[in-house]
């Protein structure tokens, strides 16, 4: 059932149902048949007693059959449901009980009591908002209204999050499941241990390195752990990290995965629902935050090898510094030729030959397959493992050469998504089927190149990997599809009781209008959440309730905080809850490799997860460290070195180690440097203003003279639901050039201007201007345009200055102990 499960979704995310016309599911029917499969699944790969998992009991079966009923009820009696919308009959009132219950008890089972019993929490508040404290009463719903809102309509239980899961989640977690079974996963581990084993704390730089490549194509934290932790942890706690640390860097970096693009965890596929964009986009502004955590964690364990006085575990390769360079530079500068080459001749392809250009696309990519196996063939096959006892560093070029076309479904995936644009969903369907003939047959093209007798145990062993990889992906379903269903109890909860509505009363008394101080409840609730609640539901629940009260408390400081920034902090938050201890899953998942302490693993684990914790508080504040408001690639290359370095010193300082032990005075500096170098903006903006006013009725004129994704920034009045008067500033992502009424429209904003008065006439329903705050009716106070004032990027100087003077320090003192 599991494998043809993923054959469905397979089925589902191609274009195939389209082109024969058969097989074609609505978005509704889809979720049913996704909610059913996973509720029968959840009852027998999860039995209700633990220690029966060797067979399966009668009463699962029976169980399981009712789950699947119960969550298939959609698909079943679809045509009948839409002729009676709001009007349930006893039948639908039974099934809908009965699903709850079973939804309920399978989420118990799948992902944990914690997540049942909060939605448990939310069905009683449905129930029972009439009894409670005035600050967060309501009218209640009677028993009838709730069952149908919650399981006979898209705002409960089939709701976006279990929409995402069908159409985004499953069909990339069976790729990340599919190349970690054709031997992509220990490919990446061997490159990383050939470029970097023979480094002082090589291990250790290797468990960050290869985190951080499985990151691209796995969103699971405990999958990176497990896959990669077997090997490093030993080899870092044999180096001499300890095994506390060992398995804390290992569930640091692999935790990281998460927010790795193009595959992040399965959370970031909700934003493509909830902040409006496209998923191209998403990958766009979290690039940059992922990659400086990365850089960031592997200078940490450096300074940690420091610390320790470790010596590199494995001998290197004896050569000189201008051998070094050169290898580097040719390693670098081939990867730069080799993607451009491939680009130009596909692009050119696609102009010269039209409507054919996707066959020779395909010849041409088949064709550097083989050539790709040819080179691995050449070469021995890669050890399954690393010998922790005596490891032998492998050469670097053959070792890479040996697994080159584990990267052709990786590039045909990252090719799709940003090139040709395509949806997440058919993007990771073509990776993926390019994946299955990549496992189907590089074992007999191997066995041809290297002119050995041809059996056909090869291909069946090919086709047998593929089984167990789509096995493999399915049951990792599981817990997701029965999470989102459960989350969707949580989302219609506050939808049908207008709690949305009463948290930002709550926050804005909570913080007394204070951002920083939002924020820093808002990342406590993740964490708390964190405790029990998977980072999936974690996002989901945490970003409905608290990223619109953010951005609308926000914009009446007048403070315009881009809605995909508030996204990525509670998706950042969210995936801590897999480190924190007590309950932290990647953490345990280490330290039961290490056999060390799981709280002491998750509180070293923590410290290594500060410099990821720091960035969103950055990019709420900073948002050029999403690519927003940058406008020239000098913009980008300052933005990064400055938030890389910026990232580097404050690991100095949460570790007191820089050139060698810091005094607390040095900390301090550090900290301030930290400061200046992710924040120009604070120290410019007080002695510039970063935007002037100009009339409203020249925001059709700004408009049009704005680049491409610039922002528009206005001041609306006017008054809110509550009858309040309301004054906010708010800003929205314009496209391509253009007439500033059309480029307006297009962000889903019409503004009328009749005379003096200039108004929000209409806003639509789902558009990014909707989504920034505009409000239908408010009146256009002002335009906001920035300033002609000097670089913030000048505050980098004095900052640099200020790393370098205590590094020097240190240097003397080092020198003079010696």
């Amino acid at each position: 059932m599991a494998v043809a499960w993923a054959l469905w979704q397979l089925w589902y995310a191609s274009p195939l149902p389209f082109e024969i016309g058969w097989g074609i599911l609505n978005d509704t029917e889809a979720r049913s048949l996704h909610l059913g499969i996973g509720l029968f699944l959840a009852f027998l790969c999860f039995p209700l007693v633990r220690e029966q998992r060797n067979r399966i009991p009668w009463y699962d079966w029976g169980i399981a059959v009712a789950g699947a009923i119960a969550g298939g009820y959609f698909l079943l009696f679809y045509g009948e449901l839409a002729t009676r919308p709001g009007i349930p009959n006893t039948q639908d009132l039974v099934i809908a009980t009965a699903g709850i219950v079973l939804l309920l008890e399978a989420t118990r089972r799948a992902v944990g009591l914690p997540m049942a019993i909060l939605a448990v929490i939310f069905l009683a508040y449905i129930m029972l908002g009439r009894y409670l404290p005035d600050v967060i009463a309501h009218k209640g719903a009677s028993l009838e209204r709730m069952l149908s809102h919650q399981w006979l309509t898209t705002e409960g239980v089939y709701g976006v999050a279990l929409g995402v899961s069908v159409g985004y989640i499953f069909i990339f977690v069976l790729f990340g499941a599919l190349l970690d079974r054709a031997g992509a996963g220990n490919y990446m581990m061997q490159v990383s241990f050939a470029l970097l084993g023979h480094l002082r704390g090589g291990p250790a730089k290797v468990a960050v390195v290869s985190s951080g490549l499985n990151g691209l194509i796995s969103g699971s934290s405990v999958s990176n752990v497990v896959t990669g932790g077997i090997f490093t942890i030993p080899l870092m706690s044999k180096a001499g990290y300890g095994g506390v640390k060992a398995g804390a860097i290992e569930t640091a970096s692999s935790v990281n995965g998460q927010i790795m693009p193009p595959v992040m965890g399965a959370a970031a596929f909700l934003m493509v629902e909830y902040v409006g964009i496209p998923y191209t986009d998403i990958v766009k502004h979290a690039f940059l935050p992922a990659l400086i955590s990365y850089i960031a964690l592997f200078y940490m364990v450096h300074l940690e090898a420091l610390k320790l006085g470790l010596k590199p575990m494995a001998a290197g390769r004896r050569r000189s510094a201008q051998q070094k360079l050169v290898a580097w530079g040719l390693g670098i500068s081939g990867t730069i030729v080799a993607c451009s080459v491939v680009y130009f001749v596909a692009q050119g392809t696609k102009n010269a030959f039209g409507a054919a250009a996707p066959w020779i696309l395909g010849v041409l990519l088949a064709a550097l397959y083989v050539w790709c196996v040819y080179l691995a063939a050449r070469r021995p096959d890669l050890p399954s493992d690393i010998d922790v006892e005596h490891p032998v560093l492998p050469e670097t070029w053959p070792t890479v050469k040996a697994g080159l076309h584990f990267m052709i479904p990786i590039g045909v995936l990252i090719w799709c998504l940003m090139i040709e644009e395509l949806s997440p969903a058919l993007s990771a369907f073509w990776a993926t089927a390019m994946l299955i003939v990549l496992m189907a047959t590089q074992r007999p093209l191997t066995v041809f190149f290297r002119k050995k007798r041809f059996s056909p145990k090869e291909l069946t062993r090919g086709f047998a990997e593929v089984f167990h990889g789509l096995n493999d992906g399915a049951r990792n379903m599981i817990g997701i599809a029965i999470a989102t269903g459960t989350a969707g109890i949580i989302v219609g909860g506050i939808t049908l009781t207008g709690l949305g509505f009463r948290m930002t009363d709550f926050v804005e008394v909570v913080s007394q209008g204070n951002i920083f101080a939002m924020l820093l409840f808002t990342a406590f609730v993740c964490l708390v959440l964190g405790l029990g609640v998977p980072t999936t539901a974690n996002y989901i629940l945490v970003a409905t309730l608290m990223a619109p009260v953010i951005v609308e408390l926000g914009a009446q400081s007048d403070l315009v905080i881009p809605l995909i920034a508030v996204h990525l902090f509670v998706f950042y938050y969210g995936i801590m809850g897999d480190i924190t201890p007590p309950v932290g899953l990647a953490t345990f998942a280490a330290a039961a490799i290490s056999g060390e302490d799981a709280i002491a693993t998750g509180l070293q684990g923590s410290l290594y997860a500060l410099r990821t914790a720091v960035l969103p508080f950055v990019f709420v504040f900073n948002p050029m460290l999403l690519l927003i408001d940058v406008r020239s690639w000098l913009d980008i290359v300052l933005v990064f070195l400055a938030a890389t370095a910026a990232s580097m010193v404050f690991a100095a300082a949460t570790l007191g180690w820089f050139h060698s032990r810091c005094r607390w005075w040095e900390i301090v500096l550090l900290l301030a440097a930290t400061f200046a170098l992710f924040r120009p903006d604070f120290f410019m903006d007080r002695l510039y203003a970063p935007y002037t006013e100009v009339p409203a009725k020249e925001v059709f004129k700004v408009a049009g003279e704005l680049v491409p994704d610039d922002r528009l920034v206005l001041v609306i009045l006017g008054t809110n639901i509550e009858g309040e008067d309301v004054r906010k500033t708010v800003a929205v992502q314009l496209g391509a050039p253009g007439d500033g009424r059309k480029r307006l429209a297009e962000a889903g904003l019409t503004i009328s201007a009749l005379g003096p008065e200039v108004r929000v006439s209409a806003v639509k329903f789902g558009s990014r201007a909707k989504k920034s705050g505009f409000e239908q009716g408010f009146k256009v106070a002002a335009v906001k345009v920035p300033t002609d004032r000097p670089s913030e990027h000048w505050v980098y100087i004095p900052a640099l200055a200020l790393v370098a003077f205590v590094w020097f320090l240190q240097r003397r003192r080092f020198f003079r102990k010696r």
